[in-house]
């Protein structure tokens, strides 16, 4: 069996695969690292040359996104629920692909950059921030993990609930941790210095404090948000985690909505040059999943790497919510008998992984009903277009010409 961990400090931290190996078997998964990468080199330039927070920003998305992964990985692995497929280059014992690091600038600076154009009132723009990134999330989740990106655990109770094998969550959790960085980003700042406007840096002392809040209270602010809905009404009231997702973009709409509504300032900052190109880099971010689904086949997607371990089928691990219940979960993958229909061991003729693997071959399986997958994505991309548009070309402050009076005799 292929081993995963290094026997020194170096190997731990960084390992290389083979680039043909990996695009044999699975090329959606090279495709979309590449773009990935593109996204963040776009919005770390777009964010230099604006200036102003705005590096500090894209960097901070950095910092949240490591610590809101990894976190649970490694400080509280009973709560660790999903595994990445191998790339080129990866990160600290297999866990993090390197292009992982650039998917929380490529959602949360697209959506901090857009919502930054409406001038909402502070009270609406981390939750404008939070919905325009799930908006961003969305093509991304349903269709990376229908080609084996990556896998979640099969009896995670928070994350059981699926929309395409999508946990409900995981746009929960896009949502709450994107509004919850921002607000923490802003807020800090706004404390340290006060008098100095949103996006204008101050000292550098003063942006690095602010940065370094921002990145460390995101996740636990996001995880906060959990409590007031998701909880009580999934654990407790057995509610699906469809309904608590919908109530939570409800409260963010109403918020939003609200301060669309309200009396603000217009924006005269036309579009630059550099902005064309994060629109055009957003739209490569859509367009190659509708492509994935309309051309490409995940039957045909093998993933070789860490995975769900595998062991005995009647072992169970408990979990403690908020309110004090015990929830439960497999230990372990029970090849035998999991609820996982994206992947199963069909291209290795049917042999499962043996107890005591963490590290074996799953196969992507076939669409069972492509067309529903290609309008999913094109209803997505109609929408995104919509907002996007709005965002960008409808809020800039129209020059208005007094009307000439007519002469009449």
């Amino acid at each position: 069996m292929t081993t995963y961990t290094g026997d020194t400090w170096s190997e731990w931290l960084i390992q290389t695969r083979d680039i043909a190996q990996l695009w044999e078997a699975q090329p959606t998964y090279l495709i979309s690292q590449c773009v990935y990468c593109f996204a963040g080199f776009i919005t770390l330039i777009h964010a230099l040359i604006k200036g102003g927070r705005w590096p500090y920003f894209w960097l901070g998305t950095v910092l949240h996104g490591l610590f809101s992964d990894n976190f649970w990985h490694f400080v509280l692995p009973e709560y660790d629920n999903f595994w990445h497929s191998q790339t080129p280059v990866m990160l600290l014992g297999a866990r993090l692909p390197l292009h992982i690091i650039f998917v929380y600038p490529a959602f949360i600076y697209h959506a901090a950059y857009a919502v930054s154009k409406l001038r909402l009132p502070r009270y609406a723009e981390p939750f404008a921030v939070g919905l325009v990134t799930v908006l961003v999330d969305i093509p991304y989740d349903i269709v990376a993990v229908k080609f084996v990106h990556w896998t979640w655990h099969d009896t995670d109770p928070n994350i059981f609930d699926r929309h395409y094998w999508v946990p409900w969550n995981s746009y929960y959790f896009h949502a709450t941790f994107a509004a919850s960085f921002f607000f923490f980003f802003h807020y800090s700042r706004r404390r340290l210095a006060p008098k100095v406007e949103q996006w204008t840096s101050a000292t550098m002392l003063v942006e690095w404090i602010s940065l370094i809040i921002a990145s460390l209270l995101g996740m636990p602010g996001g995880v906060l948000m959990f409590v007031p809905l998701y909880h009580p009404l999934h654990d407790v009231l057995k509610i699906h985690s469809e309904v608590t997702f919908f109530l939570l973009f409800a409260i963010f709409a109403v918020i939003v909505i609200n301060g669309i509504l309200s009396e603000r300032e217009r924006t005269n900052e036309k579009l630059t040059t550099i902005d064309y190109v994060l629109l055009l880099q957003l739209a490569v971010h859509y367009a190659i999943y509708w492509l994935f689904v309309v051309f490409f086949d995940p039957n045909k997607e093998r993933s070789l790497g860490l995975h769900e371990p595998v062991g005995p089928c009647n072992e169970v691990s408990s979990l403690m919510t908020p309110f004090g219940q015990t929830l439960y979960k497999r230990t372990y993958l029970c090849p035998d008998d999991y609820n996982e229909a994206y992947f199963d061991f069909s291209c290795v003729g049917g042999k499962k992984p043996e107890n005591g693997a963490t590290w074996y071959l799953i196969c992507g399986t076939p669409f069972a009903n492509r067309a529903e997958y290609i309008i999913i994505i094109s209803t997505i991309i109609i929408v995104a277009a919509g907002v996007f548009y709005g965002l960008y070309f409808k809020t800039v402050r129209q020059d208005s010409t007094p009307s000439k009076k007519l002469k009449t005799k």
